[in-house]
Formats: C-alpha cells, sequence, structure tokens
C-alpha cells in the first residue's frame, strides 16, 4: 500500500479500511474465513493453539496479508490474529482482492514478495524444530536473517526483530529466547540496541553454529 498514491490510499481505507485497538482480537482460530486483511499501520501477531499451549507463528508489519487463506478457501482460520498495537487493515474478500491487485501491479509484486517470505519463513520454522538445541536454533535463525540483509561485505549486519519476532521465528518461548540471545552477546558474538540485534561478523557466528551442531552430536550420540 505504500506503493499507491495517498489520495488512493485515502480512497481504499475509507472504503474497505477497519481499525482495531491494542490487544484486539483480529480474528480467531476456528472462524470463518471470509475476508483477507492488508495492514497499513500497527503490527500483528499471529498465533495458533497448539493442544493446551499457544504458540506464536509471527508478528506482520504494514504490508502484509494476513488471513491469506480467505482468498482461496473459505474453511476455517487457521491462526488467531492479535493486534499488538493499534492497527488499520484493509478487509478485502477475494472479488476487491482481486481488483485491487489487477489495478495496481506494484501492490500485485509487494503481495508475491510477502507470500515468499511467508514460505521461507515456514521452511526456517521446519528446520528449527528439527534442531534439538535451543542455542543453534538461534544461531541459525539469525545466520539467515543477517544473509537476507543488504549490508556491505565486512560491514556489521542490523537485524531490526523483537524478542517476541524472533521467538516466533525460532520456535521456543521468549524467555528462552532472551536467555540465548543474552549468551551470544555475553561472547561478543552479537550486539544489542534497542530492538535491533547487531552481528559484527557473520563467518564467526557460522563457526559458532558449526561448533554448536559438533557437542550437539557429541552429547546424544
Amino acid at each position: 500500500m505504500q506503493d499507491l498514491e495517498a489520495t488512493e490510499r485515502e480512497r481504499l481505507l475509507a472504503r474497505f479500511g477497519r481499525r482495531f485497538g491494542a490487544g484486539t482480537t483480529i480474528f480467531q482460530e476456528g472462524d470463518a474465513a471470509n475476508e483477507a486483511y492488508l495492514l497499513q499501520e500497527g503490527r500483528v501477531r499471529l498465533v495458533k493453539r497448539v493442544r493446551t499451549t499457544e504458540r506464536s507463528l509471527g508478528v506482520l508489519r504494514p504490508g502484509d496479508l494476513l488471513g491469506e487463506a480467505a482468498l482461496v478457501d473459505a474453511g476455517p482460520r487457521g491462526a488467531t490474529a492479535i493486534a499488538l498495537t493499534d492497527c488499520a487493515v484493509l478487509a478485502l474478500d477475494p472479488v476487491t482482492f482481486g481488483s485491487l491487485l489487477a489495478a495496481n501491479p506494484k501492490v500485485a509484486m509487494r503481495i508475491v514478495q510477502h507470500l515468499v517470505r511467508r514460505l521461507r519463513e515456514a521452511e526456517e520454522q521446519i528446520e528449527n524444530a528439527m534442531i534439538g538445541d535451543a542455542p543453534s536454533r538461534v544461531v541459525n535463525t539469525l545466520i539467515r536473517l543477517a544473509v537476507r540483509t543488504s549490508t556491505p561485505v565486512n560491514e556489521p549486519m542490523v537485524l531490526a526483530i523483537s524478542p517476541l519476532e524472533l521467538s516466533s521465528r525460532v520456535g521456543l518461548d521468549v524467555e528462552t529466547v532472551k536467555k540465548a540471545v543474552q549468551q551470544l552477546r555475553d561472547s561478543h558474538y552479537v550486539k544489542v540496541v534497542d530492538e535491533r540485534i547487531v552481528v559484527p561478523d557473520l563467518d564467526a557466528l557460522r563457526r559458532l553454529y558449526q561448533l554448536l551442531g559438533l557437542k550437539e552430536e557429541v552429547r546424544t550420540g
């Protein structure tokens, strides 16, 4: 939506926009899926219940699409969406969504990029689920994030990710992830500035990941 002219964006918000206060449930897992939502302002957390435990699937930012299954399948919602901050969204049914994409190629490309990123994150979560120890999961995810930055060679890599977002990607609770990051900081593999993790030396982090893997093999061998 940042790719749209301001007047077009305001027109769409006036027609299809909805606002949710911080802490509000946008949709609930199991509800009928009739609309998708294109996030305009704020951040949204996706949560899924696994037996008696709620697991965070990710945190979405402006430009991201949530509830996209409603565009192809009217089945039940697969997760719960909760507004982390005050949010504004565009509520789109399949017909409206198709018209929006046809009229705005830049928005269509942004949506495709978003869906590819979500697929990549799902693959990352599957890989992490196969890694036994928490530190290796965190390091593996940080390496993946660092590789995707556009930082010049030999420059520190800055990852704008909160503990909650990192927890979602790693597949562990926030406190476990915070502890692992603290250990990495104490060992000078990363620095933490506000909600940003700085990786000064990606090769050193890769070597640590290999070392952690060897230790895990010895422990379980």
